[in-house]
This record gives structure tokens, C-alpha cells and sequence, in this order.
């Protein structure tokens, strides 16, 4: 019997072959990085290059959900769309029960529930995503949470989506991460997580910093540029002094 045909069948050995390979779907998209810092979250994602006519300013892969909370993804740009406009739906109507703006935990955990569905319904397909959710907590805390296609979600200290290297950022971002990190060095952390995978620099990034009060700022291209060169300049010079040193 061929197990990948069915969503809800598992194969013998415990697999949900549909699942794996909407979780790959997600690794040949690009990369997401999150970065979570003392007063802010970082959201970094490698932009893709662009056809010369395709206007840059409709492929977006940093949106907001709802004023406190802004999501970042990673895989089929058309699964994100639909999945992101029910999310909306969904705080809009929190909002309109509870009159209070919905937390990102809770939003993370409805995302998850969506995902979740699509696993486990004949005629459904999963949506092939995986989500990076950040925002402020009730108490003022800057929260990163994720999302992937089996519906699982958890909170991170900082984490990457998508991308063939994921598994070496994440290293990275283990070694470097620590707790009360500055707004500059979140986005430093998350620029250099981004270097690894990105060839032309800053023109195929979008860094967004998500600040208290729900303040979403998407930096310009010339900043970032600035940092990348910083980054490249500081490499360039370890590797000059190393052979001084032999």
C-alpha cells in the first residue's frame, strides 16, 4: 500500500508521509530567523531574488496579524496567504468578543490548531508553512513563538525556519544567544544567521524590529547594508590576523 497517498493513514513505522513532505515544502523555501532580545524581537528573512519587472513591495514574508503581534514565514507563499487571513479573522474576532486585543501565545496556539486540522481530514491537504510569531506577553515581555505544519507550536528564545541550513543557524544562534540581549545586537545576531545563506547582502533581506506597543519597523536597506559590511569587515580582519599570529 503507497502510505503517502492518504493524509490519515499512518505507514507501519509511524509516519505521516504527507506531513514530512509539507515540512519539506518548508525547508525549500527561504529562511526566517527570529531573535528575541531584552525590550524587542527581530525578525530577519532572506528575500528571494526578484524577477527585473516584478514589483518587490508584493512579496512580503514579514506581515502583521494583529497590533501586537507580527508573523514571519517560511515555504508556499499561497498556503501562508490563506492561513494568515484566517488568523486575522480570527483576532478580529477575540476582539470583538472580548474587546482586548488577542496575545501572541493565544494566536500561536489557533495557528497550530489550523495546521493541525489540515493533518488529520480526508480531501484536505497540510498547509505547507511554517510560522515565526513575535510580539509583546500581557506583562510586557517580548515573546517568539513557532508554528510548523504538523500543528505543533512552542516558544522560542530565538530559532530559524526554512532554508537548507537551518540546522547550522540554529547552532549558531544556540552559541550566541544570551539573555538581555540589546536591540543592535538582536539585529546583528539575526543579520549574521542571515549571511550565511543570503549571497548579495542586504538587497535580499528584510529585517523587521517588533518594539513594545506593538511597533512594527521594517528597516531600511542602507541600515542593514551598514551592518552587513561591518560583519564582513570584522571577518575580513580575523582572517588577515590569524596568519600574523602563526
Amino acid at each position: 500500500m503507497s502510505y503517502d497517498r492518504a493524509i490519515t493513514v499512518f505507514s507501519p513505522d509511524g509516519h505521516l508521509f504527507q506531513v514530512e513532505y509539507a515540512m519539506e515544502a518548508v525547508r525549500r523555501g527561504s529562511t526566517a530567523v527570529g531573535v528575541r532580545g531584552k525590550d524587542c524581537v527581530v525578525l530577519a528573512v532572506e528575500r528571494r531574488a526578484l524577477a527585473k519587472l516584478q514589483d518587490p513591495r508584493t512579496i512580503r514574508k514579514i506581515v502583521s496579524v494583529d497590533e501586537r503581534s507580527v508573523l514571519a514565514f517560511a515555504g508556499l507563499t499561497a498556503d501562508a496567504r490563506v492561513l494568515i487571513n484566517k488568523t486575522r479573522m480570527e483576532a478580529q474576532s477575540y476582539r470583538l468578543t472580548c474587546e482586548d486585543a488577542p496575545s501572541v501565545e493565544y494566536l500561536a496556539r489557533y495557528i497550530a490548531r489550523t495546521q493541525q486540522k489540515y493533518t488529520q481530514r480526508g480531501g484536505v491537504r497540510p498547509f505547507g508553512i511554517a510560522t515565526l510569531l513575535a510580539g509583546f506577553s500581557e506583562e510586557g515581555k517580548p515573546v517568539l513563538y513557532q508554528t510548523d505544519p504538523a500543528g505543533t507550536h512552542s516558544e522560542w528564545k530565538a530559532q530559524v525556519i526554512g532554508g537548507r541550513n537551518a540546522k547550522s543557524l540554529r547552532e549558531f544562534l544556540e552559541k550566541n544567544w544570551e539573555e538581555g540581549l540589546e536591540e543592535e545586537k538582536a539585529v546583528r545576531m539575526g543579520v549574521q544567521a542571515l549571511l550565511e545563506v543570503v549571497d548579495s547582502g542586504a538587497k535580499n533581506m528584510e529585517i523587521c524590529v517588533v518594539r513594545p506597543g506593538g511597533g512594527k519597523a521594517i528597516m531600511d536597506e542602507k541600515d542593514v547594508d551598514a551592518i552587513v559590511k561591518e560583519i564582513e569587515a570584522e571577518a575580513e580582519e580575523g582572517k588577515t590576523s590569524k596568519p600574523a599570529e602563526e
